[in-house]
This record gives structure tokens, C-alpha cells and sequence, in this order.
């Protein structure tokens, strides 16, 4: 008995992480755009930030808001990762989660930082939050189908293993391409200011309803049960870059309003 029960471990542990991994950017996708952002903060937010993270870069804290939903105690933040909406919806029209969704987590986050009256826990907290949640603003499957959580119950196979839209979206393209977050940050595209700052335009839900888009394309992208493979991801990486890329400059614009 002891026996089976130790080669059940691993397979228990492969089969939670494997859950578990499908409902975020992967690790490498958030710190992309973390990295990303500190290349366009003001050197009044790099310092503010770097004080409330004591020393810690936004990469290293971009994962935070996944790594605590280990913890109960912190479930009334799970609904704040995604939106739910129909493909022919803006956010304004969609129905509202009541617990809920990225925007209105988002828009905590930023309260709580322009707090002055916040603790130092608060705003470190507040922080690695909002610094998570713009990066799933921007994993196009966060703003997906209620019916189908997102594109998680869209079956699909990546090179002959069964997975789900979602989990594509989230790690599977980034992973394919075997670099590190460092070096997908450095190769991001060069952009004008021109170009960055049409970026930084508009509001948070204009930010949802533009992601949108992309997301309504990925869902027209797949035929459930298809087998992706290259071709899917010479078609689509260059998405998931833009996207990396937009986040974290956004993410850049929402700190330096706060702090600059």
C-alpha cells in the first residue's frame, strides 16, 4: 500500500500543477511583462515602487496573485483574474459578476495605492496585485465565454497532447519557443513614443473591449479536438508578444499615474 502510494505522488502532483496552470499567464508570460514595465517607469515611480516591494522587481512579484490561490483565505480574489463576456459584447453591455471581475479589481488596487492613509502591507499587497492583474487583462483568454470558463473547456491538442484553449493561451505558445522571460523582454518590438503612447491611451474597460477583439479571434482560431502545432504557433506567437508587450506598458502607465 505504501508503496503504490508513493508512485501515486507524483502523478497527483503532475496532475494538480497541470490544473492549476490553466487558468493564469504562465509564470514566464507575467514576468515578461513585468520586466517589460520597468523599462517605462519614471524614476520617481522606480523608486516609489522599488520602496513598497523592498527591492523586489516587478518580474519577481508578478506571480504573487497565483501563488496565493493556495490559500483560502484569499478566494475573494480568485473572480478578480477574468471577465466574463459574450464575443459580440463590450464590457459595458456584459453581465456583471457580483463578486467581482478584473476591472473591479483592478480599479481596488489603484484606490488602495492613492490611499495615503494605506499601511505599508497594504500597499505592498496592493501592489504585486494590480501588477498581476494587468497582465491577464492582457492574456486575451481572461476576457472570455462564461460557458466555457475562459476557453478552459475548449478541448484541444497541442502536438498530440489533450490540453485546452485557455492553457494554450496562457503558457503552452510561450513555453513552445524555450526563452527565458529576460530574453522574450528584450526582444520585444521597438516602438516609437508615437507608438507607445497610443498604447497607454484609453481606460481600463477600453483596455478590456480592445482585448476582446483578440479574444474573439483566438475562439474562430480553433475546431475543438484539433491538433495544433507549428502552424498554429507561427500564426499566433506574434499575438501573444503584442500582448506581453502592451500589458506591460500599460502596466507602466497605470504605476506612473499613481506614483509619478
Amino acid at each position: 500500500m505504501k508503496i503504490k502510494l508513493l508512485l501515486m505522488i507524483p502523478f497527483l502532483f503532475f496532475m494538480k500543477s497541470s490544473s492549476d496552470d490553466a487558468y493564469f499567464w504562465g509564470k514566464n508570460g507575467h514576468r515578461v511583462t513585468g520586466e517589460i514595465a520597468e523599462q517605462h517607469l519614471t524614476k520617481k515611480t522606480k523608486k516609489r515602487v522599488d520602496k513598497i516591494l523592498k527591492g523586489q522587481s516587478l518580474a519577481f512579484v508578478s506571480t504573487f496573485a497565483d501563488e496565493i490561490k493556495s490559500d483560502r483565505k484569499y478566494s475573494k480574489y480568485y473572480p478578480l483574474h477574468y471577465v466574463n463576456m459574450n464575443l459580440d459584447q463590450t464590457y459595458a453591455q456584459a453581465e456583471k459578476n457580483p463578486e467581482g471581475d478584473l476591472v473591479t479589481g483592478i480599479n481596488k488596487c489603484i484606490e488602495v495605492l492613492k490611499d495615503k492613509n494605506s499601511t505599508d502591507d497594504e500597499q505592498n499587497f496592493h501592489l504585486k496585485m494590480l501588477i498581476h492583474f494587468i497582465g491577464d487583462l492582457h492574456q486575451p483568454m481572461h476576457v472570455g465565454q462564461k460557458e466555457d470558463k475562459g476557453g478552459n473547456d475548449v478541448q484541444v491538442q497541442w502536438f498530440g497532447s489533450g490540453t485546452n484553449l485557455h492553457s494554450v493561451w496562457d503558457s503552452k505558445l510561450i513555453d513552445d519557443w524555450e526563452m527565458s522571460y529576460i530574453e522574450l523582454a528584450e526582444n520585444a518590438d521597438q516602438l516609437s513614443k508615437k507608438q507607445i503612447e497610443a498604447i497607454q491611451k484609453g481606460t481600463i474597460i477600453d483596455w478590456v473591449d480592445e482585448v476582446h477583439h483578440v479574444t474573439k479571434e483566438i475562439y474562430n482560431s480553433v475546431k475543438v479536438g484539433e491538433n495544433l502545432r507549428y502552424n498554429y504557433s507561427y500564426d499566433h506567437f506574434g499575438t501573444v508578444r503584442t500582448q506581453l508587450q502592451r500589458g506591460g506598458i500599460r502596466l507602466a502607465k497605470v504605476l506612473n499615474d499613481i506614483y509619478d
